[in-house]
């Protein structure tokens, strides 16, 4: 008799749960899902002028999964828009002006910006030194300035640049091989430019000097570029290595 009683509300048990659970099922399928975003409250406490600060951010996880994701053009054109960018474009430009009132570069010489990063180079040399014929690479591409390429292995024929820069020579994994791209697509007498951070030591220089072997130096100059203290070392290449 006691086995009959415990059956049986075990039973009742099971048919409850499975009606508890029939019940939950349906209210979590027929229930949209922005039903439970939430709010944080603590934002209407703050002063107005502190909840303008936190527009940029979602107020809330609704808010978040309805943003939109920016395309790669779209996020390059944000980039350059900053002040950040505006800075080292025209601290770059600066240094390129400089090399062409020393004849060093020409409205019509063809330049390549290797490990260009963002492509700040590229555009100092197009808009501050008036430069048609500008290609930068970098093993990330950045359109429109810049082109994915392997700086150690350079797509390029040979001799087709009259001029070449990268401040990313101390970055290279193989600096032999970055730096004999580099020469190999410059023509003979072209112009070859690379910055390093200062100090730099003369064991430094020596090594560089070295990996530049068809080319000789024609000067070393300490400059700034965005607010870094840098040396900025200018080869040719000699016309008959």
């Amino acid at each position: 008799m006691e086995f009959r009683v415990s059956h049986a509300l075990l039973n009742k048990l099971s048919c409850a749960a499975i009606v508890a659970t029939s019940v939950a099922l349906i209210f979590l399928s027929t229930t949209h899902p922005r039903t439970f975003c939430s709010t944080p409250h603590h934002h209407h406490r703050l002063p107005a002028s502190s909840r303008s600060s936190l527009l940029r951010f979602p107020r809330s996880s609704c808010e978040a999964r309805r943003r939109d994701v920016l395309s790669p053009d779209r996020r390059a054109e944000r980039l350059r828009s900053t002040r950040e960018w505006r800075r080292r474009v025209d601290s770059l430009a600066s240094l390129f002006r400089s090399l062409a009132s020393r004849g060093l570069l020409r409205n019509s010489s063809r330049a390549l910006c290797v490990s260009a990063g963002a492509g700040h180079e590229v555009a100092a040399l197009s808009e501050g030194t008036g430069l048609a014929d500008v290609t930068g690479v970098e093993i990330v591409d950045s359109p429109p300035l810049v082109s994915r390429a392997d700086p150690h292995n350079l797509p390029f024929f040979d001799s087709v640049f009259d001029f070449a820069f990268s401040a990313r020579l101390a970055d290279a994994l193989f600096p032999a091989r970055f730096v004999k791209e580099m020469e190999r697509t410059v023509r003979p007498g072209g112009v070859l430019v690379v910055t390093l951070e200062r100090p730099c030591s003369g064991e430094t220089m020596g090594a560089v000097k070295l990996l530049f072997g068809k080319s000789e130096v024609v000067s070393i100059t300490n400059a700034t570029l965005v607010g870094v203290d840098v040396v900025e070392i200018v080869f040719r290449k000699k016309m008959h290595p």
